[in-house]
């Protein structure tokens, strides 16, 4: 069997993590993507990508960092959407921890008691099918969490979002790629109105809706997941 290798995002798990919040704008994730993809010799590449990795795979189709054949985003909203939603409170008063986390030291401090147990607990406390959440399943987040200056590498992707202007510069915020979207219904951190009106963006687009899944819709439901993924991909 081969054997598949995925790499991490810049300042998670055993990758290098330059100082400061620079390192960790869109346009350089972005640009890190791109170069994983020209490195592979891909003649044809679909992104597949969830929370942190879905906010860059939206910024790479809009801004067509490289051709894309078709993109798969799971529980994060179209940019465009997502600012939209952020005006009104039941937006807002879910994402208090990314204002929270542009306070210098505060979230690592945070985030980082008991050997980083907290990252093990946000896995836990806000999935739906907890049991899939063992100790032995968030062990490795909590490790990687824990090794030296991760979590300010970590935390520099919030800081980046609001204090560098990429995430406002994509224009009309058009997907011209085929498109599937993945939601788990309950997300605890994103509401499910950051659906509405995508389609204005995304010609080509196909919604799936998740009732008994959470923001880790992936892990919460692995078996729908991939028979949803399965069924798209065999248009």
């Amino acid at each position: 069997m081969q054997k598949i290798q995925s790499p991490n995002l810049r300042g998670y798990g055993g990758t290098d993590r330059p100082e400061g919040k620079q390192a960790y704008r869109l346009q350089t994730l972005a640009a890190d993507v791109a170069a994983l993809i020209d490195a592979s010799g891909a003649e044809e590449v679909t992104l597949i990508a969830h929370d942190w990795g879905a906010i860059i795979a939206w910024y790479f189709a809009i801004r067509r960092v490289r051709p894309l054949k078709a993109l798969v985003i799971l529980n994060v909203p179209h940019p465009l959407c997502g600012r939209r939603e952020m005006k009104h409170w039941h937006q807002l008063r879910k994402s208090w921890y990314i204002f929270f986390f542009q306070l210098p030291r505060l979230g690592e401090r945070m985030l980082g008691r008991g050997d980083a147990a907290p990252i093990a607990r946000i896995f836990r406390d806000s999935a739906v099918n907890k049991h899939l959440f063992t100790q032995e399943e968030v062990a490795p987040y909590r490790a990687a969490a824990n090794r030296p200056g991760a979590l300010t590498a970590m935390l520099n992707y919030y800081r980046a979002l609001l204090q560098t202007p990429d995430i406002r510069h994509i224009g009309d915020g058009r997907v011209e790629v085929p498109t599937l979207v993945l939601w788990g219904e309950q997300d605890v951190a994103i509401d499910i109105r950051v659906l509405d009106g995508m389609d204005a963006y995304v010609p080509d687009l196909t919604v799936r809706r998740f009732p008994d899944a959470s923001h880790w819709v992936q892990q919460d439901i692995p078996d729908e997941i991939n028979a949803a993924l399965k069924e798209w991909f065999a248009r």
